[in-house]
């Protein structure tokens, strides 16, 4: 039976390329260098606002990504001052969220983005009280794919593996999944195409929000 439901943020549970491609573009005009366009993001995103900042130097033309170190710290600045620039909820996932939590499953996410952003990010989008439990980039804690934040997740409620479904939309998702035992849900309406997920051993992909009930057992 399945008492837990942990999600990834961005790209699972909301749209976020334009928070993070602003405050990467932020810090790459910093050192000279021009925008990457948002959908770019589609792919910088997923392994931590370091990573992204990272890839988009790379693409902009700082082929060492030798501005890294030094432009990191104020592109995690400019991501807490503004985590909601132009974000949204997908379609479905409040109402999935709600019925979740009626019916007794447990919601909680995972997440690469920097804990304090993810918090003040989900609490303005879902509410308070929407999610069990939220981890977000912190000391510590290795970032996925590392298996670590499922287990710190699990440990914290007293769950096992088989109680779990972990919901995600990119390579690193099912590879953090996979790593942890836990069932790897691959979602579609994010960043990454189905091809990715299909490719990663996702154990089930759906395509809308409004089918993750059911996967709880939850009847309509």
């Amino acid at each position: 039976m399945i008492k837990i439901c942990i999600f990834d943020l961005d790209g699972t549970l909301a749209k976020t390329q334009a928070s993070i491609a602003r405050p990467v573009n932020m810090t790459l005009r910093h050192f000279g260098l021009e925008d990457r366009p948002v959908e770019a993001f589609n792919y910088y995103a997923g392994d931590g606002l370091k990573k992204s900042l990272e890839r988009a130097l790379i693409d902009a033309g700082d082929k060492e990504a030798s501005h890294l170190e030094e432009g990191f710290p104020m592109c995690r600045r400019w991501m807490e001052e503004d985590p909601f620039y132009l974000v949204e909820p997908y379609q479905n996932i409040p109402e999935a969220l709600r019925t979740l939590r009626a019916n007794g499953v447990r919601t909680a996410v995972l997440t690469n983005k920097v804990h304090a952003a993810a918090v003040k990010l989900l609490g303005t989008l879902f509410g308070e009280d929407a999610f069990d439990h939220i981890q977000g980039q912190v000391e510590g804690i290795p970032i996925k794919p590392d298996p670590a934040g499922i287990y710190e997740i699990l440990n914290r409620f007293g769950l096992g593996k088989d109680e779990c479904l972990y919901f995600g939309d990119t390579n690193t998702d099912m590879r953090t999944a996979h790593n942890a035992g836990v069932t790897a849900v691959g979602v579609t309406w994010g960043f990454r195409p189905r091809i990715e997920l299909e490719e990663n051993k996702a154990d089930i992909i759906i395509d809308d929000p409004s089918e993750i009930p059911a996967l709880c057992g939850i009847a309509e």
